[in-house]
């Protein structure tokens, strides 16, 4: 299980920080977290994301199980004292659990069913401090419309060569969907930023770092728009 060789140190003791522990190998993800302005280490482990279980039938359940089966895998790894963050993300389609399809024909198969019509994308988090046992768990659902898909849209894709890796075989800031302004464009994504800098900054987990900021600016900034959720959420609207 690789992991970042990255430290941080506090400025004024000169001492380690235990940055956050983000126990995921999505590039976007590690990406996106550093949006929060707190010091990171990323890892990843290997557990099995069963989507055919009897949650499958509350996903909002079944993916901040799945999430928190990744927290408590990175648990040993974080035995120093840092707070662990894991995060499963599904897609639902006409009561259908999607995760990521298991080869090309799969992928298209997907692609194909939610080409021009709404579909359902939920994160799972959990967060898992040191010393504890159960991770804390929430999910976060987000309402997506795909665009009509011609078979030339899903070749261009496919060449990209990352639906393999996307739960619903596809990729939020691909721009094959979109997602309103009330919506969490992130959680798409596969990290519901604003939600995960509420939980953190609530006062209520072990091992968070200093310097947590509001990740609103930088998303908006990226995304070149003003999220009407974020704002909601933050209290800024």
């Amino acid at each position: 299980m690789p992991l970042s060789a990255l430290r941080c140190y506090h400025p004024r003791m000169n001492e380690p920080l235990h940055p956050l522990l983000l126990a995921s190998a999505s590039p976007r993800r590690r990406r996106l977290i550093t949006w929060l302005g707190i010091p990171v280490d990323v890892t990843s482990v290997n557990t099995p994301e069963d989507l055919d279980t009897p949650l499958s039938v509350d996903p909002t359940a079944l993916a901040a199980s799945i999430a928190a089966e990744k927290a408590v895998a990175a648990a040993p790894i974080a035995a120093d004292g840092r707070l662990v963050l894991a995060c499963d993300t599904i897609v639902v389609h006409d009561d259908t659990v999607l995760g990521k399809p298991a080869d090309l024909n799969d992928a298209y198969r997907m692609l194909r069913s939610l080409s021009g019509r709404e579909h359902e994308v939920i994160t799972g988090i959990a967060l898992l401090s040191h010393g504890e046992t159960e991770p804390h768990t929430f999910s976060v659902t987000t309402r997506v419309r795909m665009h009509e898909l011609s078979e030339t849209d899903l070749a261009v894709w496919a060449a990209k060569g990352e639906l393999l890796g996307c739960a619903g075989a596809y990729n939020i800031e691909s721009h094959l969907a979109t997602v309103e302004l009330t919506e969490c464009y992130r959680n798409v994504a596969g990290l519901p930023l604003c939600h995960i800098y509420l939980a953190l900054a609530a006062g209520q987990l072990q091992g968070v770092p200093d310097g947590l900021h509001s990740p609103l600016e930088a998303c908006d900034a990226d995304r070149c728009v003003g999220c009407l959720l974020g704002r909601k959420l933050l209290g800024k609207s």
